[in-house]
């Protein structure tokens, strides 16, 4: 698999490329396949999706079908009840938001190691917990963020 194009996330006034893509558990809830406009490989979702966290809650406030930069979100198209932003109450998982130069480029996913990641655990939409990894050991075959990094919890 091709390196994938990253989602946006903007959290505490900075943006960040995700390493998750949280609309794919809300796709699979209800059923529907992604469209997608244009076949790309480093997009192989179809989509990029533009998040925000505000008052502790994950939103969607803006979905391109593709990646390209003049298009109009499609939010309205999947969300027929919400113009500006979506509060995602589906998702439940971890965030990956990596920081600082990539210590170790991998030609798959989101598997790059980098000098740090932020990492917001979030359920049912909420962020529960926020931690900082700082990655040690980039020559590792695998990404085990447990293994080859050192964390700290803001929360």
């Amino acid at each position: 698999m091709t390196a994938q194009m990253p989602e946006k996330l903007k959290y505490k006034g900075k943006k960040y490329d995700m390493c998750s893509e949280p609309l794919r558990a809300y796709f699979a809830l209800i059923g529907i396949k992604f469209k997608p406009r244009v076949i790309c490989s480093a997009l192989s979702r179809g989509y990029v999706g533009t998040w925000k966290i505000i008052d502790d809650r994950l939103y969607l406030v803006k979905l391109k079908n593709g990646y390209d930069k003049d298009a109009e979100s499609c939010i309205a198209e999947y969300f027929p009840d919400h113009s500006d932003r979506v509060f995602a109450d589906w998702y439940s998982g971890k965030i990956r938001l990596p920081q600082g130069k990539a210590l170790k480029y991998v030609h798959a996913g989101f598997s790059s190691t980098y000098e740090s990641d932020l990492f917001l655990t979030i359920k049912s939409g909420i962020v529960t917990k926020v931690e900082v990894c700082h990655n040690t050991n980039p020559d590792s075959s695998e990404v085990d963020f447990d293994a080859n990094s050192v964390c700290l919890s803001d929360s």
